[in-house]
């Protein structure tokens, strides 16, 4: 069934090619890109505006926080939003579910309209400080063991951005058995005694009714608070998804998929599989161009020994935040080893 979207912004497309254009769109949870326009949502409805791209110059990430999350300190839960700038300077902001669909519409939009910026221009000025920052730590001179070592790391960072997918479900795989495995087993039996109350007040409720006791507002209350702690459970309770044998067998099939592709690099990869991601070898990079390690093996090691004292108290740069988001779950479910 299709729903006209709404105009955002002064420019107009015809209603025959805005049709087709969205119909066909590239879809990303609640919004879409075509064509012609981007398409966004409101607070409930699932693409209901749209913006043509011709008007658009700016699509890009924000994480909002609640308390105790991302504020230059250590790794927490995100609320991730889409925020889409056009006509010199409107802005609409729309709500995403999973942080990594809004990565990958941004992604998407970056590979087929080079012509969006996908950073803030504030996170334009940061990047730039940034990358000044990272030249002027850069070691001016490296021997020739550690222009080999670079030359190996580029090359397999090279290799692994060949197939995106792969190290990307790796991350969020790792992500997810990490997350289950520090959740508190306190949750199932929570999820049980809510079920419970529900059931027990739908039993009283039922009850009343056979035996003709009490008002219509007393059935009332008891469906209405049935109904909240019944939903309440359900809402809670672990879903397919969440199973432990579902999480890990994810985790392996996407550990099983990176390992058979390294299979065409050959036998020198410089990552175990289990930890083969583009961020790790960026780190590694660093670690060598800023003179802290010269061979592959050091800067691995280097890299290990950075995660580890990353934690809520160590304050990291927006890019390092990401980088350590990506990888650090796959080090703590192994150990670091």
């Amino acid at each position: 069934m299709y729903f006209k979207p709404k105009q955002l912004g002064q420019e107009r497309i015809d209603s025959s090619a805005l049709r087709e254009d969205k119909q066909c769109c590239a879809r990303f949870g609640p919004c879409g890109v075509g064509r012609k326009a981007l398409y966004l949502n409101s607070f409930y409805i699932d693409r209901k505006y749209y913006v043509p791209v011709s008007s658009v110059q700016r699509v890009y990430k924000r994480i909002a926080m609640s308390k105790g999350g991302f504020t230059g300190r250590g790794i927490f839960s995100t609320m991730p939003y889409l925020v889409v700038e056009y006509d010199g300077g409107k802005q609409k902001k729309c709500n995403f579910r999973y942080e990594n669909v809004v990565d990958s519409m941004v992604g998407y939009i970056h590979k087929n309209f080079p012509q969006i910026k996908t950073v803030s221009a504030q996170g334009e000025k940061t990047l730039e400080e940034t990358r000044a920052r990272e030249e002027a730590k850069k070691k001016k001179e490296l021997s020739e063991t550690a222009e080999n070592s670079l030359h190996i790391l580029q090359k397999a960072e090279k290799f692994l951005n060949k197939k995106p997918e792969l190290y990307k479900e790796l991350s969020a795989a790792s992500k997810a058995k990490r997350d289950q495995d520090i959740s508190n087993p306190a949750y199932r039996w929570f999820t049980i005694i809510i079920m419970i109350i529900g059931v027990f007040l739908a039993l009283i409720g039922a009850l009343y009714m056979i035996q003709k006791k009490g008002s219509y507002g007393l059935y009332f209350l008891f469906g209405g608070l049935t109904m909240i702690f019944i939903f309440a459970g359900v809402m809670s309770a672990p879903t397919a998804r969440k199973n432990k044998r579902e999480v890990a067998a994810r985790l392996e099939k996407a550990r099983k998929g990176m390992k058979n592709y390294l299979r065409w690099y050959g036998n020198d990869f410089p990552l175990p599989a289990k930890y083969a991601h583009p961020a790790a070898l960026k780190r590694m990079i660093r670690s060598i161009e800023e003179g802290r390690s010269e061979t592959v093996a050091e800067a691995f090691e280097d890299l290990k020994d950075g995660l580890k004292k990353l934690n809520s108290n160590v304050t990291v740069s927006k890019q390092e935040y990401d980088e350590v988001v990506a990888i650090k779950p796959m080090f703590l479910l192994e150990n670091y080893q």
